[in-house]
């Protein structure tokens, strides 16, 4: 079922799926065309940027970083989808490292490093649950 953009636009932001990324809506937005595009980020032809577009393929950082600069919006906007996604699996690993190293115990380090570790565990979980909100 599809949804009209005027009935997306009024949807709690939480209800509406991220796409990986927003390379194409913001080139429209642009009017720029697939050729522009990669000529502004040094893409070698615009088929890989339609591959970028697309997310069969994934920028390299100097290319992400050029896009952020060509359309004058953060990375984290760019590639809002992926960016969750990829978060949502480190927030995993912190988790299970964090119960690892309750669990098992470090008896190899020393119990300073061991305890430091996860109070700093235990923050970078505090603050994603309690998400930062930046002006859009």
């Amino acid at each position: 079922m599809r949804v009209s953009c005027e009935l997306a636009n009024q949807l709690p932001c939480m209800a509406r799926r991220k796409l990986k990324n927003y390379l194409r809506t913001y080139r429209k937005r642009a009017g720029l065309a697939q050729g522009d595009v990669s000529y502004l980020v040094k893409a070698r032809t615009k088929g890989e940027w339609s591959r970028y577009e697309r997310s069969l393929r994934q920028p390299s950082l100097r290319t992400a970083f050029a896009c952020e600069e060509a359309f004058g919006v953060p990375v984290t906007r760019l590639f809002a989808g992926l960016r969750e996604s990829v978060g949502d699996e480190t927030i995993g690993r912190i988790q299970r490292l964090e119960a690892r190293l309750k669990t098992t115990g470090n008896t190899m380090k020393p119990a300073r490093r061991f305890v430091r570790k996860l109070q700093w565990l235990g923050q970078r979980l505090a603050n994603r649950l309690i998400p930062h909100f930046s002006p859009a």
